[in-house]
């Protein structure tokens, strides 16, 4: 693959698509003329443009010694924002996708005497990329708590019961009894020099944070690359956003981004990662008071621009130069 700036976008051509469990797809995706692809770091994502126009990010599973390919596992959301279902429906080998440049907002930590994982159901993703990369690399000490409903819904159990992972990996299924979850305080209760990573469904990651609350801050990660920015909220109402001082007027509705309402109306504009996390998607606001909700601007910023992929409106009304 030529050398190339990493605002352009990445064209990949899918080798496979198969089912990993029930409801999770792995799509594996390489250079088109097959050379290698631009490395990634253990933790990266891709956002990846699916067949209805968005862009979504999904966690890179596989070695990152791999230059030929990338390779990730997708849930079907079915009450998702629709690129999931999209991506696993609108996508077969041989078609071609564009996407960003991998980025990594979930650093593995290199100078860690030692690690503890913890996953919860599709979170597995950026952390078996992790886990992987340090089997390869040498014999860094790591435990794996791998949190899921059942077996059958349980992505790459095969593997992670292989002997590779032989009393590194727990593997727990509650069958959706709350009574049957997890007990992990056992492992937070006491801090170790141990760097923490959890990835997975928000009450785990916030009964994680809760029990790490008295570990170094700097110890203990958690990713979930923004998804939380985009989802309603409960307060959320409609507002109209104006195209320029005197501009056409239309509505944003509530579960639906300024973005893609533009996108809709036949407008484009650029955009990457539409979780809020990238900053490519800036636009200046000529009046009214967004409600920020990226993780980009500073305070000074907030006062003259907004992320158009996340945030809406306090004001019944922005105008926004587009």
């Amino acid at each position: 693959m030529a050398q190339t700036d990493e605002l352009e976008l990445l064209r990949l051509r899918v080798v496979r698509s198969e089912p990993a469990a029930d409801g999770i797809q792995l799509l594996e995706f390489r250079d088109p003329s097959g050379a290698d692809l631009p490395a990634f770091a253990p933790g990266s994502h891709l956002a990846i443009r699916v067949p209805n126009g968005a862009m979504r990010n999904y966690s890179l599973c596989n070695d990152p010694h791999e230059r030929d390919r990338y390779v990730v596992a997708v849930k079907r959301d079915e009450k998702g924002r629709g690129g999931s279902i999209s991506l696993i429906d609108g996508v077969k080998p041989g078609d071609t996708v564009e996407a960003a440049w991998p980025r990594n907002l979930f650093e593995l930590s290199s100078s860690a005497p030692s690690y503890i994982f913890v996953a919860g159901g599709i979170g597995i993703t950026p952390i078996l990329s992790m886990i992987r990369y340090l089997r390869a690399t040498g014999d860094t000490p790591f435990h794996l708590y791998y949190l899921t409903r059942n077996a059958t819904g349980t992505a790459f159990l095969p593997e992670l019961a292989g002997a590779e992972f032989a009393g590194r990996v727990t593997v727990h299924h509650d069958e959706g009894d709350p009574d049957r979850t997890f007990d992990l305080w056992p492992v937070f209760e006491n801090p170790t020099k141990a760097y923490v990573y959890c990835c997975g469904p928000r009450p785990l990651m916030d009964a994680v944070r809760d029990m790490t609350g008295h570990w170094p801050e700097t110890a203990v990660h958690f990713e979930d690359f923004g998804s939380d920015l985009v989802r309603p909220r409960a307060d959320d109402t409609p507002f109209e956003i104006q195209l320029g001082r005197g501009g056409a007027v239309l509505e944003v509705p509530v579960g639906t981004t300024i973005l893609e309402t533009i996108r809709a109306h036949g407008r484009s504009t650029p955009s990457s990662c539409e979780s809020g996390t990238c900053g490519t998607c800036r636009t200046a606001v000529l009046d009214g008071e967004p409600d920020h909700r990226d993780l980009v601007l500073t305070d000074a910023e907030k006062k003259v621009a907004m992320m158009i992929c996340v945030s809406r409106a306090k004001s019944g009304r922005l105008v926004l130069d587009l």
